[in-house]
């Protein structure tokens, strides 16, 4: 059933502060360096050993952008040869091959993600061929299971590069928007047309992708609620299956290209709620689910269909229907999940690029879970994706008795109960309404690796 968070101003402001987005369990910057290949490879061996072996999912980091988008705090590289990507192609190709080894041929590959940077500075045919490679090394789940999608950014792509992925298995997109306003593009160094964005829509839909999402960002540079509004009814006209609308982050210690963006033309956090207050009034009234953090989908779209069955599941893609896959990182700094450890691969290229040549997997850091970690990370997903953990089952599913085991968890919830973000019950934990839109900050409280060690604000965005 679909739930419309309650927009409490004073609420929101007092708990703002830094926090994880809960994309793993535990957070990337615990992830250990003591992880090495020879991890890896056993963990994927005892996955295929399982009684019923997971699926396959992919993601393929493609890290080259034509331009850099001064608000960016994704790991890309900006180049103009395509010579670059042809290279990257080919040491992509490499480790497909290495990482087909580990995995017995009857396990299907039914996800595949193209990220970025931006996928699309390979072209068509570099997108091509990276899926030719996949399907030659992996068993592809038959056409009706699979979700294979890409991130394009319109500014490079027409409708015959939607054509060509399409034909070639591709039946998802998702299209960077950020915002429409001429003010706005231009301060963040990024000139996107209406135009350009409906044309691969239309093109989306022509093909039969089966799933469009486009991505908008508040908070940025001269933003306002007018420009902003306009905005989102736009976006409503052109009715994408789902629409992720994310917090700018303001780290320019942390992202130097966001040095390129003036503090005084950023909007305050006074206005800023206010553009978040818009999206969520504008997005709901035009048919919108909010599925929780920034996203939202249309009543028929499969993450809504999930929420409601109870097996949507949170990954480093954000939200995703596909629960019981292994997760095979591929490219520069990506990161998996196989088995009961994360991995992740080399953040340079060179780095990257030597590995692969030397015949070995570019894994430099990763993390295996304990049996704590895997109680504790069910908990987190449970409440992050359903906003609701129902104590007796969660106990039988880990043979303990859920009070006891979450003493100070609780304790720490009974704040936030009081603030009227959660209600603590006999038989469960929801989540409030009122607290939809701080559920980072309810997780928060079951993180046993967070209060652990002081919290180190750099290392998160505001949870609002």
């Amino acid at each position: 059933m679909s739930v419309i968070p309650v927009f409490d101003r004073d609420l929101l402001r007092r708990y703002d502060g830094p926090g994880p987005r809960y994309t793993s369990y535990p957070t990337a910057p615990h992830f250990d360096v003591r992880f090495g290949e020879s991890d890896y490879r056993r963990q994927a061996r005892t996955s295929n050993d399982d009684p019923v072996p997971s699926p396959l999912s992919v993601y393929v980091h493609v890290p080259f952008c034509h331009s850099a988008c001064y608000y960016c705090a994704c790991t890309r590289i900006i180049a103009r040869n395509p010579a670059r990507g042809r290279e990257y192609i080919e040491r992509l190709a490499i480790e497909i091959d290495l990482q087909s080894k580990l995995f017995d041929r009857d396990r299907p590959l039914t996800q595949i993600h193209f990220g970025g940077g931006t996928p699309n500075f390979l072209g068509a045919e570099g997108i091509l061929a990276i899926m030719a490679r996949l399907e030659s090394a992996f068993s592809f789940d038959p056409e009706a299971n699979r979700e294979f999608s890409v991130e394009l950014d319109p500014r490079h792509a027409d409708a015959q590069l939607v054509a060509d992925i399409a034909a070639a298995g591709i039946n998802r997109i998702s299209l960077g928007i950020q915002d429409f306003d001429g003010d706005v593009q231009k301060s963040i160094n990024r000139i996107q047309s209406v135009a350009q964005t409906a044309e691969l829509i239309d093109a989306a839909r022509a093909n039969g992708m089966r799933s469009i999402n486009v991505d908008l960002i508040y908070g940025l540079p001269k933003q306002n609620e007018r420009a902003f509004g306009q905005t989102l009814d736009t976006v409503v006209g052109m009715r994408p299956d789902r629409i992720a609308a994310y917090s700018y982050a303001h780290l320019p210690n942390h992202f130097k290209a966001q040095n390129q963006i003036q503090a005084k033309d950023l909007p305050s956090a006074e206005d800023k709620l206010g553009l978040l207050a818009l999206a969520i009034d504008k997005l709901t009234t035009a048919g919108y689910v909010y599925i929780g953090m920034d996203h939202f989908a249309l009543p028929e779209d499969e993450l809504v269909q999930a929420q409601e069955r109870g097996s949507l599941h949170r990954n480093f893609q954000g939200y995703s229907t596909r629960a019981e896959c292994d997760l095979i990182g591929l490219g520069m700094s990506s990161i998996g999940k196989v088995g009961n450890a994360y991995v992740q691969n080399a953040k340079e290229l060179p780095a990257y690029y030597t590995a692969l040549l030397s015949g070995h997997l570019p894994i430099v850091r990763g993390y295996e879970l304990t049996v704590q970690d895997r109680v504790v990370g069910d908990a987190i997903q449970s409440l992050m994706c359903h906003c609701r953990l129902e104590k007796n089952a969660f106990g039988r599913r880990h043979d303990l008795v859920f009070d006891e085991y979450f003493e100070s968890e609780l304790a720490r919830l009974a704040p936030l109960a009081a603030d009227g973000l959660v209600n603590l019950k006999s038989d469960c934990i929801e989540i409030t309404p009122r607290g939809r839109l701080l559920m980072r900050v309810v997780a928060m409280c079951f993180d046993r690796h967070l209060h652990k060690v002081q919290v180190v604000p750099h290392k998160f965005s505001n949870v609002v």
